[in-house]
């Protein structure tokens, strides 16, 4: 066993001693656990080897102890090396031993070994001499294993500063092996993507790839290929985030100058490439915005401008850039840049309507914004314009200002203009004391043209009706329409209520001027209600209903006429609502009756027949005149269900008079023009076999005016009533456009001579003419006659003096209900 460093080895050797066992000692002294060489250790078992009382043991070139070890040292060196069989050195001492510790050439140190009893012989001589070969050869050996150590540990302590200066470098750094396994992980990498060195080294490098398709002898490939030693690419973190790199590679060389692997440099770049990725958005933003953008310096000289600006303006990039936003006529001088500049100055924007100009010239409206760039100095550096052209908005904007407000077909103010108008006249007047007027206008019989011409032509007759109305009056008044054939003029300033009037004559003396609607010459005459504001409202709601109120009364008399406005007419119009009201009621409460007027053979004095007339007794108010709701039912359109109803209550009672035995009797039903459909026919004809009566039994009425509308179609409705066996009669005759061609054209059964003309006969030579005509070309033309309204002898002896088949009226009987009708035809034909 070695003894523990700073022993001294007990030199128990005598020159007896075997080689092996003296260089065992001599190994364990100069290896000695790494540590220092054992030098007294060395110099006794030198000693003891050569049974010498004392020596010398010296590293290096220096030696120690006394003088006569030194001068023995000098004496070795100039006699050289000792060999076997040489006497002693020195000529004082020969009884002493030195020698250099040589070794390829290297002196590594000296040995000497003292006088001894005896002197030394030639053995001892060989064996001091093989002593210092060993030694050299030792001493070579540790001297090469100390380098060996101290080269290592300077090695390690190089890696371990440069580990600690690849630590304190922030960004990452990784060593790879040629095969991409990683050899070393600084800091930085630790931080960047969050794993402990310990969890990565002896990884491959694939473990931080993002994207499946990249794989690590392509981007090697990538690098050894194109030279690159910066690469962008993706990168995943521990805790799977994914972010942008920037990869720098380079490649270590062993001692051979062989690549021995590959040490990357990576940078967290997500940053950089958002930045990067937002300021190329902002130049395509930039440019393929669709708003004209133009940058300008501080000395207003322009420096950028987009493709949009371009195609707005005409200009060139190259025309622009260096020149002043002043040649669009944008800036640099005037007084609205005056503003801009100082609106800048003030909040570092603006934004207004311009006229800018297009390279041609031309001016156009647009909509600009201006911005003040500043620099880190906070001095002005740019001026940023950004504009739009807005031709086609501000043309949008007046269609849809028309369109709100002004009529499409006539161009004049609609009711929306005119309600505003009217609202600051109104306040106007008052504010005042002045007055004004609402006019309303309706064309008479509008619907008639419209039905026979057509919409466009009766659209263009509106038209001219405008320009008429425009032209008669003064460039303060306002003509708006309403809608259809409705006009409402509004006089804001009037001195006298009078004035109304004769603005209103002079409106229907020039709608009475013909107008032509293809080449026909057409006349139009017009119905005006006036209201004055602020006596008869205060609001443009209020006027324009009382005028509307006024309007339908002046309507009423039947010519083209005007009428102001009273609250008695309001009264009126508050009844007819009413009534309307209750009207739309009547028929699902079982509120309307029949009553039957009697229709006479003049010859035979017995009934054949009867007139159904509707009756409406609303509960509360007793027998509503017909006068008063059939008109209202005609207008609202409740006279088709009305219509329908008498249709069905009078076959209903023809069948319960049948069933109960009575004799079969004829009954007439008028229809209004509002009920002449496609489906009218079948409509009767249903109702007819839904309660199993003959058609024979069934008379329909029809009026003068439905023959003049839609002749065509009218005439196939009665040609299939004709065809089912129901008659027809045409009420009214004389009354309207009487036309020889409407008997020639429909197929009418009975003439019924109104009541106006039978009033003044036998006194009245006209009616009595008119009268007797009729009877004439009735006979002329086989069809049947009733007289209605007859009330006297005298009528009835002239009509039946006349010819007249049939009478009907107060002479005979007034409308009965069907019981005492019933009664009346039992007694009557016994």
């Amino acid at each position: 066993m070695a003894p523990a460093q700073g022993q001294s080895l007990s030199p128990g050797f005598d020159a007896g001693a075997t080689e092996f066992e003296l260089a065992a000692q001599l190994y364990q002294a100069i290896f000695f656990h790494d540590g220092p060489i054992a030098r007294d250790t060395v110099r006794a078992l030198c000693c003891s080897a050569l049974a010498s009382p004392d020596g010398c043991f010296v590293l290096g070139d220096g030696l120690a102890g006394d003088a006569p070890w030194a001068a023995l040292q000098i004496q070795s060196r100039a006699s050289g090396t000792l060999a076997a069989g040489q006497p002693p050195l020195g000529a004082s001492q020969p009884n002493r031993l030195g020698l250099d510790l040589v070794f390829a050439g290297r002196h590594l140190g000296f040995l000497g070994v003292a006088a001894r009893a005896g002197g030394y012989d030639g053995e001892a001589l060989r064996r001091f001499a093989d002593l210092g070969a060993l030694l050299a050869s030792m001493l070579h050996a540790r001297t090469s294993h100390d380098q060996r150590v101290e080269a290592l540990a300077s090695s390690e302590r190089e890696i371990r500063r440069q580990s600690q200066m690849l630590d304190q470098i922030h960004d990452s750094v990784i060593t790879m092996d040629p095969q991409g396994y990683i050899t070393g992980w600084n800091a930085g990498a630790e931080r960047l993507f969050g794993y402990a060195a310990s969890e990565v080294i002896g990884r491959n490098i694939l473990l931080l790839y993002a994207d499946e398709d990249e794989s690590m002898e392509g981007f090697f490939n990538a690098f050894l290929a194109d030279g690159s030693r910066e690469m962008k690419v993706r990168r995943r973190k521990k805790s799977g985030e994914v972010f942008w790199a920037s990869v720098s590679l380079s490649v270590s060389h062993d001692e051979d100058g062989t690549p021995s692997g590959l040490i990357g440099y990576v940078v967290d770049i997500s940053d950089q490439q958002c930045a990067e990725e937002k300021l190329r958005l902002h130049a395509r933003i930039f440019e393929c915005a669709g708003e004209a953008i133009m940058v300008a310096d501080a000395g207003e000289r322009i420096v950028s401008v987009n493709q949009a600006l371009c195609d707005i303006t005409g200009f060139a990039e190259r025309e622009l850039l260096g020149c002043t936003p002043a040649l669009m006529n944008l800036g640099s001088g005037g007084a609205r840049w005056d503003e801009i500049r100082r609106a800048l100055d003030a909040q570092g924007y603006w934004s207004g309507e311009l006229q800018p100009l297009r390279k041609d010239g031309a001016a156009y409206p647009a909509w600009v914004s201006v911005s003040l760039v500043r620099n880190t100095a906070d001095a002005p550096s740019h001026y940023c314009f950004v504009f739009a052209d807005i031709s086609a908005r501000k043309e949008a904007e007046e269609q849809i200002y028309r369109l709100a407000y002004f009529d499409p077909l006539t161009g004049l103010p609609n009711r929306s203009l005119l309600f505003s108008l009217l609202a600051q006249a109104i306040t106007e007047a008052h504010r005042k004391h002045e007055h004004g007027a609402l006019l309303f206008v309706d064309l008479n019989r509008f619907k008639h043209i419209n039905d026979s011409f057509g919409h466009t032509p009766a659209d263009a007759l509106l038209a001219e009706v405008a320009r008429r109305l425009t032209r008669s009056l003064r460039k303060e008044d306002v003509v708006s329409r309403l809608g259809g054939d409705e006009f409402v003029i509004a006089l804001f300033d009037i001195n006298r209520r009078e004035d109304a009037a004769i603005v209103a004559r002079k409106l229907l003396a020039v709608l009475a001027e013909p107008f032509f609607v293809e080449q026909h010459e057409v006349l139009l005459s017009a119905s005006i209600g006036i209201s004055i504001f602020p006596e008869d409202g205060r609001d443009a709601e209020t006027l324009i209903r009382n005028a509307d109120v006024a309007m339908y009364r002046a309507k009423q008399t039947g010519s083209s006429s005007y009428l102001y406005y009273s609250r008695e007419m309001n009264l009126r119009s508050l009844e007819r609502l009413k009534l309307e009201g209750s009207l739309r009621h009547a028929l699902d409460r079982g509120e309307f009756r029949l009553h039957y007027q009697p229709q006479v053979d003049l010859a035979s004095g017995r009934i054949t027949g009867a007139e159904a007339l509707l009756r409406w007794e609303m509960p509360g108010h007793g027998m509503v005149p017909p006068a008063q709701f059939i008109p209202v039912a005609e207008e609202t359109g409740l006279i088709v269900p009305i219509g329908e109803w008498v249709v069905d209550a009078a076959c209903r009672q023809l069948r319960a008079w049948l069933d109960a035995g009575q004799a079969p009797v004829k009954i007439a039903v008028n229809l209004s023009p509002r009920q002449f459909s496609q489906n009218l026919p079948r409509t009767v004809l249903g109702i007819l076999r839904a309660h199993d009566i003959p058609a024979e039994l069934l008379e329909v009425e029809i009026t003068e005016s439905m023959l003049m509308h839609n002749a065509d179609s009218v005439v196939a409705m009665m040609q299939e009533f004709a065809a089912a066996g129901v008659s027809m009669s045409l009420d009214d005759f004389g009354t309207g456009y009487s036309s020889l061609s409407y008997l020639k054209r429909f197929p009418i059964n009975t003439l019924k001579i109104d009541q106006s003309f039978v009033r003044g006969i036998p006194r009245d030579a006209n009616d009595s003419a008119i009268a007797t005509a009729i009877i004439g070309m009735a006979k002329a033309l086989n069809l049947k006659v009733i007289a209605e309204g007859v009330e006297t002898a005298e009528q009835q002896d002239f009509l039946k003096s006349a010819g007249c088949d049939e009478m009907q009226g107060y002479r005979f009987s007034k409308p009965l209900p069907a019981d005492p009708f019933a009664a009346l035809l039992c007694a009557s034909n016994g």
